[in-house]
Formats: C-alpha cells, sequence, structure tokens
C-alpha cells in the first residue's frame, strides 16, 4: 500500500498556521462604523433611529455584505458592535428564527420585550456595563439608549445568515422595508 492509501491526508498541502490565524482576526483598526447599514430605518422615522453596526462575524440580517473581505465569513453565528447614539433607539423588531444577544460595553441601554399578541404590553430592564441579555426567537425585542453618551454594545445572533426581521403593528417601523 502506498502512503496515500493508508494516510489520506499525506497528499495534503502542510497548513500554513499563520495564514489560518490571520484569518481568523477582525482588528478594531480594520473595522469601520456603517451608519448607512439601518439608514433605511433614520430615512423613515428620523434621526433617533441612527445607528452604526460595526461587523466583525457574518452580515446578521442588516444587509448583503457578502463582497466585504473585512468580515469573517460565519458558519454558526453573527457578531457585530453596534453605536447607539444617546436618545436614539433600536424600534421594536422580531426575528422569528433565532435567538438575539446583547452585551454591553459602553453606556445605558433599556432593553424592551413585548407581547406577541399586545405590543402595548412589555416588560423593560435596563442594562449597563457588561450587562448581557438574550432574547428568544418569535419575541418582539426594543432598545433604546438611556445615557448621556453614546452606548456600544455587541449583537449577536445565532445562525449564519438571520431572516429579515419583521416589524409588529405596534412598532414605529411597522410597513417600511429596506
Amino acid at each position: 500500500m502506498s502512503d496515500t492509501t493508508e494516510n489520506p491526508t499525506a497528499t495534503e498541502q502542510p497548513v500554513d498556521l499563520d495564514q489560518l490565524i490571520d484569518s481568523c482576526i477582525a482588528s478594531r483598526e480594520t473595522r469601520y462604523e456603517d451608519w448607512d447599514a439601518l439608514g433605511f430605518q433614520a430615512a423613515a422615522g428620523g434621526d433617533r433611529f441612527r445607528r452604526a453596526q460595526i461587523r466583525y462575524l457574518g452580515s446578521g440580517a442588516t444587509g448583503n455584505f457578502d463582497n466585504d473581505n473585512r468580515i469573517i465569513p460565519s458558519n454558526h453565528f453573527t457578531f457585530s458592535n453596534m453605536r447607539l447614539p444617546a436618545g436614539a433607539v433600536g424600534p421594536e423588531h422580531t426575528h422569528h428564527d433565532v435567538e438575539e444577544a446583547f452585551f454591553v460595553l459602553e453606556g445605558e441601554l433599556e432593553v424592551s420585550v413585548h407581547d406577541v399578541e399586545d405590543g402595548t404590553k412589555k416588560a423593560t430592564r435596563r442594562l449597563g456595563y457588561r450587562d448581557l441579555i438574550v432574547v428568544p426567537a418569535g419575541v418582539p425585542r426594543s432598545l433604546a439608549n438611556v445615557g448621556d453618551s453614546d452606548a456600544l454594545f455587541c449583537v449577536i445572533i445565532g445562525t449564519k445568515k438571520p431572516q429579515l426581521p419583521t416589524y409588529p403593528p405596534s412598532s414605529e417601523m411597522f410597513g417600511v422595508t429596506r
């Protein structure tokens, strides 16, 4: 028997570990604040809906960024940062297919979960530095920056490419499309 028969990986090229590790890093210096990713919301509802997405792993549901070679391709989840100016909000929306987590790095957020049947009913909690909330799939959620300065937080979505979220009738973005 030849070496390739006994050991099928013998003909594969050795892994370049430097290249591998470099392909797994998304440094702060190579990120940028994309104020246009969710700009359609600000266009529809005004500056209080203005916020920036800073993509690291995958692109989430905010658009098609397949050609952005700075983003590490996602296999199982997405990870980005979001900058939310003081007084700004993330409108009530629902991810029907996946949970979403928010982890606060700077500032103070009020995060609300809304009743599926009656969006006027909600529970709200204030989150600060290093606080995290995970919102299950199918539960409407919204957030607001209640601090005096920008809030910066991580957004983790539990799938490679989530479905587009929807805006329930109680959302200020109801009827708005990308």
